[in-house]
């Protein structure tokens, strides 16, 4: 009761930056939703419709003594997820590897323990079955370290058979994508990413790795991360009752045990993603440093069929497999269908269709386009909350851009 009160007598305009006047009702919106907890964080929206930005917003605190800024980076868990798959999708589109051929040709050593007709397309739909990370590392802090994460994963063994079940993979998914890309082409990833997609679309900040430099940039959490989803982030005594979370997983069909050998390392008390060891590192599933603009411009030219600025980064048959819904079906460890494209999941919202699709983050951070309406979504935020569905702002900020929209292209905004 006390937020629903917070929402409605909450500031309208409490917020820096450009908003066009087709899209004010949800900047009122997204100043309602931050005006109170202003100085517990800070956040950032940008979109993008039909090629122009429309808007770009910010509120709250980056630092305990310092205010968002509109260049103000923010690390955005699995929303990098969608980064990474669509740096991938390019490199596809240059011919420097082909989404159903054995990962093993690139990289041989990854032939291990059954892996050897593993594809790309098998991890980007989250059916390799190579979902696994407590069972494979020994302490969380292994995690910085990249090419022994790409040795581990080269040894790891699918724990279900090729093509019969698909798991999420919160953070293998990153070793398993940007190992292949660089082996593929023989690059680093930091400088394929460069050189394909922040060059091209002159993005403002989009790392898997924050150099030393750029640290000072990011938004770093001002109170102590709070989780929502459960099982918590520490492992449960054996001899513990389950919770009634587990035992609703349970009665679902899916087992608990895959949530927590997908979701955490052991060790994780000793090892911060915010630190600046963890920001440092290449841990790209998890770890994705962005500013909300360089999100929501990446995004812009995909919901343009991947052409920016003249540039066809994205060759039209590629974009049409990208797009193309590969698995329909709840996996082993995410509570909702998320109805798995090539990297990327369905946009969630409060009633709103849409054919588009993108990616969220644990903390409710999410980007994402809509290439029927000609819309990109991006929103970065540095509040200490986690979910594995995104936080209800993220939803509610989402429905409200495709109202605005269908309310340009239609004449009505609508519910649904």
């Amino acid at each position: 009761m006390n937020k629903l009160k917070q929402y409605i007598f909450a500031n309208r305009n409490h917020y820096q930056g450009h908003v066009d006047e087709r899209f004010q009702d949800l900047a009122k919106q997204f100043s309602r939703m931050q005006d109170a907890r202003a100085e517990q964080g800070g956040v950032a929206l940008v979109v993008y419709f039909q090629g122009q930005k429309v808007v770009d917003i910010y509120t709250g605190k980056k630092s305990v003594t310092e205010n968002w800024q509109s260049d103000t980076l923010s690390m955005c868990y699995s929303t990098g997820k969608g980064v990474l798959s669509t740096l991938a999708h390019i490199l596809v589109s240059e011919g420097f590897l082909n989404y159903d051929t054995p990962v093993a040709q690139y990289w041989p050593e990854f032939a291990q323990n059954g892996k050897a007709k593993i594809t790309l397309r098998h991890i980007l739909s989250h059916q390799s079955g190579l979902y696994d990370i407590r069972n494979q590392i020994e302490t969380a802090s292994e995690m910085a370290d990249w090419n022994h994460m790409l040795d581990v994963i080269a040894k790891a063994k699918p724990r279900f058979e090729l093509g019969t079940d698909a798991a999420y993979q919160p953070l293998t998914f990153g070793w398993l994508v940007g190992g292949v890309l660089e082996k593929a082409t023989g690059k680093s990833l930091s400088d394929l990413m460069q050189h394909y997609l922040v060059e091209p679309l002159a993005l403002d900040g989009a790392y898997f790795g924050v150099a030393e430099s750029e640290l000072a940039r990011v938004a770093r959490p001002l109170a102590k991360l709070k989780i929502d989803a459960k099982p918590s982030l520490q492992a449960k005594p054996k001899q513990k009752k389950a919770s009634a979370f587990e035992k609703a997983i349970e009665w679902s069909g899916q087992n608990p045990q895959d949530f927590q050998d997908a979701m955490i390392p052991k060790g994780m008390k000793k090892f911060s993603f915010f630190s600046d060891e963890g920001l440092k590192a290449v841990i790209p599933a998890a770890n994705g440093v962005f500013t909300a603009n360089s999100l929501a411009k990446m995004y812009t030219m995909l919901a343009n069929g991947g052409e920016w600025n003249g540039q066809q980064l994205i060759r039209p048959d590629i974009f049409k497999e990208l797009s193309t819904v590969q698995y329909t079906q709840r996996d082993r460890i995410m509570p909702l269908p998320m109805h798995w494209r090539l990297g990327y999941h369905r946009v969630l919202t409060l009633g709103k269709s849409s054919k588009g699709f993108g990616h969220m983050g644990f903390n409710g951070s999410g980007a994402w386009c809509d290439p029927e309406r000609g819309l990109s979504f991006a929103y970065t935020h540095n509040f200490a909350t986690g979910s594995l569905t995104g936080d209800y702002r993220l939803w509610g900020l989402t429905q409200e851009t495709l109202r605005c929209v269908d309310a340009v292209l239609n004449g009505r905004k609508g519910w649904f």
